[in-house]
Formats: C-alpha cells, sequence, structure tokens
C-alpha cells in the first residue's frame, strides 16, 4: 500500500436527465495513485487518472464537465457502444430471410448504433467489488427487442476493474433470446500527456499487417490494405505524426487516421493490440484484447460544440482512439472474423489497458 493509498470503490451523484432519471459516477481506485471514474449514463469511462514516471497522476482521457453535454446522440465519449460499434453499411442487414432496419445517421449508413444505443442509456449497477485484490463495478442493461432496430432481446454486462500493477480491464459479456449481431467497443479518447496537448508525438505502435480498405464513407470494401511501406504501418514505434499529413489520398480526405487494423494473431487470441508511449510523462499504455480489430481514429474532428472538461473547445489531434473491435460492416461480410449472437450461447470478451511509466 503506498502512502496510505486503499482500493476503494467510491459512489457520487453525477446529474440527472431531463426526465428525472439519477446519473451516478463510481470511482474505483488503487494504490499506486490510479483511478478510474465510471457513469451509468452509457456505461461511460470519465475520467481515468494514470502516474507519470514521477508518480504524479493526471487524468489522460478527453470528455465533458456536465451531463447535459454527453446527453446527444451523436456523443460518444468514454462510452460502451453497442448494440453495433462503428458502421453498417445502408444501415440494414439480414438475418436468414428477414431484413432490419437502423437509423441512417452517417448519410445512408449507421454509425455506432445511434440514436439510441448504449451511450445513451443509463445502465444499472448489479455489483460492486471494493476488494484489495482488484477493485470493480459490474453494470448492466437490457436491450429490448426492436430497439435501434435490432431484433431479440439482449441482456448485456459490462465488467470495469481496475489491477494493483495499474491496468484498467473491459469484460463485456451478452446473452440474447433472437439470433442478432453482437459488436461492442468502447470509444474512449486517450491523451497520455495530458489534456489540451496535441498526440502528434506520442509514439504509437499496432500489431497489425494489414488495415480494412474501405469507401469514401469508411465502408469496408473487403480488400485488405498490407501496411508495409504506407503511412498506416505502425509496426514498429513511430510517432503519430509522422506520416499523419502525408501526401495519402486517405489521410488528405478525413484528416488524419480513421483505419481498422486487422490485428496479428487469431481472432478469439488474447493478444497485444497496441502500444501508446508519451516520451514527455513516461507513461505507456498497452492494449491487450480478444477482439479481432482495432480502430485508430486519431480525433480528426468531433461533434459540433464540443467542449472539454475546462469549458473550452476541443482540439483536432488532441487525442487518439484505440477501439477494439470486430470489423466495421461485418454483417456484410461473411469473410470477415464474426458470427452473430445466438440463443443459448454466451458472448465474452476481454479488452486491458495497462499503465506504467518510464
Amino acid at each position: 500500500m503506498r502512502g496510505g493509498l486503499k482500493m476503494s470503490v467510491e459512489k457520487e451523484f453525477f446529474g440527472a436527465l431531463p426526465d428525472g432519471r439519477e446519473v451516478y459516477k463510481y470511482i474505483l481506485k488503487n494504490t499506486n495513485g490510479m483511478s478510474a471514474e465510471i457513469l451509468t449514463f452509457g456505461c461511460r469511462i470519465y475520467r481515468l487518472f494514470a502516474p507519470d514516471r514521477n508518480g504524479k497522476s493526471e487524468n489522460v482521457v478527453l470528455g465533458h464537465r456536465t451531463l447535459a453535454e454527453y446527453n446527444r446522440d451523436d456523443d460518444f465519449f468514454g462510452a460502451v457502444v453497442g448494440r453495433c460499434a462503428n458502421r453498417i453499411a445502408g444501415a440494414e442487414f439480414k438475418i436468414g430471410e428477414s431484413t432490419y432496419h437502423l437509423a441512417k445517421n452517417e448519410g445512408k449508413n449507421s454509425l455506432h448504433s445511434a440514436p439510441g444505443g448504449y451511450q445513451s442509456r443509463v445502465w444499472e449497477v448489479e455489483k460492486i467489488d471494493g476488494s484489495d485484490i482488484s477493485p470493480s463495478i459490474t453494470l448492466s442493461c437490457l436491450d429490448k427487442d426492436g430497439e435501434c432496430g435490432f431484433p431479440g432481446n439482449v441482456t448485456a454486462k459490462v465488467t470495469y476493474s481496475l489491477s494493483s500493477d495499474n491496468a484498467l480491464t473491459i469484460c463485456y459479456t451478452a446473452q440474447a433470446d433472437r439470433e442478432t449481431p453482437f459488436m461492442p467497443t468502447n470509444h474512449t479518447f486517450f491523451n497520455l500527456t495530458g489534456i489540451g496537448k496535441t498526440i502528434l508525438p506520442l509514439t504509437l505502435k499496432v500489431n497489425a499487417g494489414s488495415i480494412t480498405e474501405t469507401d469514401n464513407d469508411l465502408i469496408p470494401t473487403g480488400k485488405f490494405i498490407p501496411v508495409k511501406g504506407t503511412p498506416f504501418d505502425f509496426s514498429t514505434p513511430k510517432p503519430i505524426g509522422k506520416d499523419i499529413f502525408a501526401d495519402e489520398p486517405f489521410l488528405k480526405t478525413f484528416g488524419g487516421f480513421d483505419n481498422n487494423f486487422a490485428l496479428k494473431g487469431l481472432p478469439h487470441q488474447f493478444k497485444e493490440a497496441a502500444v501508446l508511449y508519451d516520451s514527455e510523462s513516461g507513461r505507456k499504455m498497452r492494449v491487450l484484447t480478444d477482439m479481432p480489430g482495432l480502430q485508430v481514429f486519431t480525433a480528426n474532428s468531433y461533434h459540433k460544440d464540443s467542449l472539454g472538461y475546462d469549458g473550452e473547445e476541443m482540439e483536432n489531434h488532441h487525442a487518439v482512439c484505440l477501439e477494439t473491435q470486430f470489423f466495421p460492416d461485418s454483417v456484410h461480410h461473411a469473410e470477415f472474423p464474426f458470427e452473430n449472437l445466438k440463443p443459448g450461447s454466451k458472448f465474452k470478451s476481454i479488452t486491458s489497458y495497462q499503465f506504467t511509466a518510464e
């Protein structure tokens, strides 16, 4: 135990929605000066404090001051995204002979199952564990048949746990009473240097040999592009800013990286997906997951009027998202490593963000 710190879980009132539903913040703390603040609204990582090489803990994720700022259809900061994260072409898919229609919230396509997705729900707190080993909180959401256009009732659960060695682990589980796609992720915006600074000097390594090719709507074509010799090659660590402004059509169109990397290793193997390092603070974050893909998004833009904790407008390239996931639009690509969730089976996936300082 360092400096008298104890493992704990604390609860604070965060705010109330217009309909009166109350939202709470739960704070997981370990003995090394790390803490994770979780909101019941959207099952979000609100703030995440990690120590630097001198032991000073700072918040390393972006977010807003108030509940009202989170309560909009296009806000995904820190949220668990579902029932299906990322994009679905044409905002529809088929199971057997039945076609299901989703909201078209990005042109003709569906993005992050919004409006009304998991990021907009108040999750129930099912279990709290304030043990000295790994404080954790489990939140649940009953995603009813027909919500957002998806078939079947899905009981989704997410457990956040904080270990004594500074790993924040997210465990997703789900069961359904009808066949349905289920593709969750967490949409946290990271900045290891600290809020209000560019992420371009941060060094990133991604254990992937290819990215999924997309069209101009960021919908996968089904083809894979080898990253070797391209600006998308993070197979050896390099600064995010080294190639972000390269004369490459995708980067020039989208203003930075917003790509799904096909991770090396077996699709369900728990493996290192990425390593993010900040030489200024010494903070290093390893991302481990059993998901097959990783969306690297360098915060090339935000939704309109996005304000940070300080009330100031957020700036581009001040965060990077490392979203562990199934490949986007997997419902339309039988060749992608994905299967629908079926009755009688249980979905389970684990992603861990492991922090060190050097």
